[in-house]
């Protein structure tokens, strides 16, 4: 067993958990411009002086929304290795999981799209924090493309990020069965290129 130092490890309390799935929820669904802090107070039952205890500004609360659902895609991708045991199948497994989000009533698009749309400025910690998000995904996909002998991994994942950014998008802004079946036919492209 592991012998963990107490004194550096400081809990995750039951406030800033509320504080975050609050800011995780609203930021989603509403826009992260558009839901002031109040709002997030409010909903989360804490005091103004709780939130400022962990969150030393709203804009410090959208990089840890950021931050999270960057963690839940690394540990969801993560998982996929665990259960699946080709790159092939791994990859299948990420794009049903993203057809599924598409197909989802409450699909409100990509949330790390959506919020660097509205940080226009990229050495924002909010951008910044997108940005090592899609790097990270990156090469995570031209990783997958390689262990699949793709000869040119490195474009298909690009290529896959354009198509699953545009189905995104797509399925946003109102025809999720059209992009869905775009994001389908795009991958299939993508997955025919290893085996030429």
């Amino acid at each position: 067993m592991v012998e963990v130092d107490k004194s550096t490890v400081r809990p995750t309390t039951h406030a800033k958990v509320r504080i975050l799935e609050t800011a995780d929820n609203l930021f989603y669904g509403e826009g992260v411009h558009t839901v002031g802090v109040d709002r997030i107070i409010a909903e989360a039952h804490v005091t103004k002086a709780t939130f400022y205890k962990y969150f030393r500004s709203k804009d410090a609360l959208i990089v840890a929304y950021v931050q999270g659902r960057d963690k839940s895609t690394r540990d969801f991708v993560l998982s996929l290795e665990g259960r699946f045991d080709t790159p092939e199948r791994r990859l299948r497994a990420f794009v049903s999981s993203v057809s599924n989000d598409l197909m989802n009533s409450n699909f409100q698009g990509g949330a790390f799209i959506n919020a660097a749309a509205q940080f226009t400025d990229p050495m924002h910690p909010v951008r910044i924090a997108v940005t090592d998000h899609r790097e990270w995904f990156a090469t995570e996909l031209e990783n997958m493309f390689r262990g699949m002998g793709h000869p040119r991994p490195g474009d298909a994942a690009d290529d896959f990020t354009l198509a699953r950014d545009g189905a995104v998008a797509s399925a946003h802004l109102g025809d999720p069965i059209a992009a869905n079946a775009a994001l389908g036919r795009a991958v299939q492209r993508i997955l025919d290129e290893s085996t030429r």
